[in-house]
């Protein structure tokens, strides 16, 4: 298999910091280190990862810096929180003190308006990772694809990746197959292939899937991320890219070498091999 870059991952310890989303009865581990990752890459072809933060303090996107500074190639996004003051948010002060390793950050907007016009500082957001180099993740709910849209319009030389293809558990819709498909001559917008599992055996839904966002897009403008470790309520991180390999089939060597590393390197600046 091509080697792999997996470009979702998460890190946290609900002992040392306040993850506002965690609860007991989501059957996480409340602590998830680098340690715990290195684990479950064992004996994997993945050779790189990107870090997402998990919640928005200072805090936390520090400590996550700290994590992933043991890791090969990794790389980390941390979460956009607004702040009247700066481009980056309350966390972008880490930015300066990661020595390159923030190749984002992420607005996680599910409950924003579907035009996501609430959401504070979204464009001088847009422009300060354009002017730096850097990328845009957007967590939305499908009827936000549009604003996405209109986002990447008015800012083409901002990367920006939709996060579990802009659906995550929500069932597809002709809608969001059209909003998902209009994004195709922005090159600039890319969608990770995560999130997306429900069961073990979901390997029909799986495809299903697969199929209509490289319908839309194109394979060389999807990524794999396995959402580990919120994926591991469902499947091992090992059999995760099994069920993966099994729903995207039989790539040929350009598609199989974008989707699993290309395109998440090319898009973050990662190392794929």
């Amino acid at each position: 298999m091509t080697p792999i870059v997996d470009a979702h991952v998460h890190l946290w310890d609900v002992e040392r910091m306040s993850i506002p989303w965690f609860r007991d009865d989501l059957r996480l581990p409340r602590s998830v280190t680098a340690s715990e990752l290195r684990g479950a890459l064992a004996e994997t072809d993945v050779r790189s990862v990107l870090a997402v933060q998990a919640a928005d303090t200072l805090g936390e996107a520090r400590w996550l810096l700290s994590e992933v500074s043991s890791l090969p190639a990794a790389r980390v996004v941390l979460q956009y929180e607004p702040h009247d003051q700066e481009w980056s948010g309350a966390t972008g002060a880490a930015i300066e003190e990661s020595g390159g390793r923030v190749a984002g950050m992420r607005v996680a907007a599910p409950a924003a308006r579907a035009d996501l016009a609430d959401v504070p500082h979204l464009e001088r957001l847009a422009e300060g990772l354009a002017e730096t180099g850097r990328v845009m993740e957007v967590l939305i709910r499908a009827e936000q694809l549009p604003a996405v849209r209109g986002l990447a319009e008015r800012h083409p030389s901002l990367a920006i990746v939709v996060c579990h293809l802009g659906l995550g558990m929500a069932e597809p819709t002709r809608r969001w197959r059209d909003d998902l498909r209009s994004l195709v001559d922005l090159p600039a917008v890319v969608a990770k292939f995560s999130g997306v599992a429900r069961t073990p055996g979901d390997v029909r839904r799986l495809r299903s899937l697969f199929a209509d966002a490289e319908a839309a897009v194109g394979v060389d403008r999807l990524m794999f991320g396995s959402d580990w470790p919120m994926s591991s309520r469902v499947l091992p991180y090992r059999d995760l890219i099994r069920l993966t390999a099994e729903a995207v089939g039989e790539l040929d060597a350009v598609g199989a070498r974008a989707f699993w590393s290309g395109t998440a390197a090319r898009t973050y600046s990662l190392a794929s091999s």
